[in-house]
């Protein structure tokens, strides 16, 4: 407030009443886990905003929103990047039996373990990725 950083302040003040309506609806304290799904839904809100006003072409609300995840980014913890993903998911591909490689299972088995350290779609990707090495089916 002192700063005078409008975006900031909206940014915080929105996340701040998001936390506040999920401790209503669970009718208690939030966990440490639920406090990075609430950021992390923010973070996914932006996203797609930016997708829908770049469609729109509204380059001011896109550049608004983009400062708006990045702040949010700063909160969240660290995510793994695809490299750092590539082991888990072959060593995931590896547990299941041949028949059983597709995408859908493999993103059954890895997601819990890897919920809130990386982005369901960059897991997707990576399965993807693997799965096209292997030669298994995708779907």
């Amino acid at each position: 407030m002192r700063a005078r950083d409008q975006l900031r302040l909206d940014t915080l003040r929105s996340v701040l009443s998001a936390f506040s309506y999920r401790k209503i609806e669970a009718g208690r304290e939030l966990t440490e886990d639920e406090q990075v799904e609430v950021l992390r839904k923010q973070v996914k809100q932006r996203t797609d905003s930016i997708e829908e006003f770049r469609k729109g072409g509204r380059a001011d609300l896109v550049d608004k929103e983009t400062r708006e995840r990045e702040l949010l980014s700063g909160f969240m913890p660290l995510q793994k990047s695809r490299e750092e993903l590539r082991p888990l998911v072959r060593a995931a591909l590896e547990a299941l039996a041949p028949e059983q490689r597709n995408q859908g299972a493999a993103m059954k088995l890895l997601m819990p373990r890897l919920r809130g350290e990386a982005d369901g779609a960059t897991i997707r990707d990576v399965v993807l990725e693997e799965l096209k090495a292997l030669g298994a089916p995708q779907q």
